[in-house]
């Protein structure tokens, strides 16, 4: 039996989705596994939207807006292509990142609609119905995304990314101008270091752990975790659950 994958669309409603609409009335043909959301620009995808997609089973993600220097907003697609590159980084962490894809349709483009949505049909089913819709593992994928999630919702990485357009092109409150390299490091240090405390913060919710227990369960070294409790611990996010023959135990006290 051929697997149909689950393909969630956001389309922009200037561009993507009249181009949706255009192929539609040409009767240009192409796979119906995608449903749409149709959103006013790409710009106003929160990522979250599509790790929270992920986590409810979808196989595949679609974000497409209009031609970079063609939003109808001026700037809303690159936005967009700020906030897909950082979500993209943090699926990577979780071998979700070929599920989703940002691409640029016009109105007129009907043709061109048509042929990112088969294409990347063909790619889903290619790869597989997603890792969370299998028992094998589940329990852990499914906490992988929620750390996604919860990273992408995060005050300190969303205010990162909100102004990378404005640190790297012009200047910060010190006169000075971050590369774009320098800039991707950071983000890069900043996703994978809070991705591990959200591991930790969601490992730790229901009960108590040692440091050791919790370096196994996520598979890093006991040193690193020790090092991102004490960052939670500052931020008022974790706390010493009881201490056992004085090896102290860690629960998570967030709201």
């Amino acid at each position: 039996m051929t697997f149909e994958p689950k393909i969630l669309g956001f389309l922009c409603n200037w561009c993507s989705y009249a181009g949706a609409d255009l192929a539609g009335v040409s009767r240009i043909q192409y796979p119906t596994n995608i449903r749409v959301i149709r959103v006013m620009c790409s710009g106003r995808v929160d990522p979250s939207f599509v790790a929270d997609a992920f986590i409810h089973g979808i196989d595949g993600v679609l974000v497409l807006g209009c031609h970079l220097g063609d939003c109808h907003y001026l700037t809303g697609n690159y936005e967009a292509e700020i906030k897909m590159n950082a979500l993209s980084k943090l699926l990577d962490l979780i071998n979700f990142s070929n599920r989703m894809r940002l691409d640029w349709v016009s109105a007129a483009e009907g043709n061109r609609f048509a042929q990112i949505v088969s294409e990347f049909t063909n790619h889903i089913q290619k790869l597989g119905p997603s890792p969370i819709n299998k028992k094998k593992n589940k329990p852990e994928i499914v906490d992988g995304l929620q750390a996604v999630k919860n990273v992408l919702e995060d005050s300190r990485l969303r205010g990162l990314i909100a102004r990378q357009r404005e640190l790297v092109t012009d200047e910060n409150v010190y006169g000075e101008q971050i590369s774009i390299e320098k800039f991707e490091n950071l983000i890069e240090e900043v996703i994978r270091n809070e991705f591990i405390r959200h591991k930790i913060i969601i490992k730790i919710k229901e009960k108590g752990k040692s440091v050791p227990d919790i370096a196994n369960e996520i598979h890093i070294k006991a040193s690193e975790v020790l090092e991102h409790i004490v960052v939670l611990r500052s931020r008022g996010l974790v706390d010493v659950a009881e201490i056992n023959e004085e090896i102290p135990t860690f629960i998570s006290i967030m709201g």
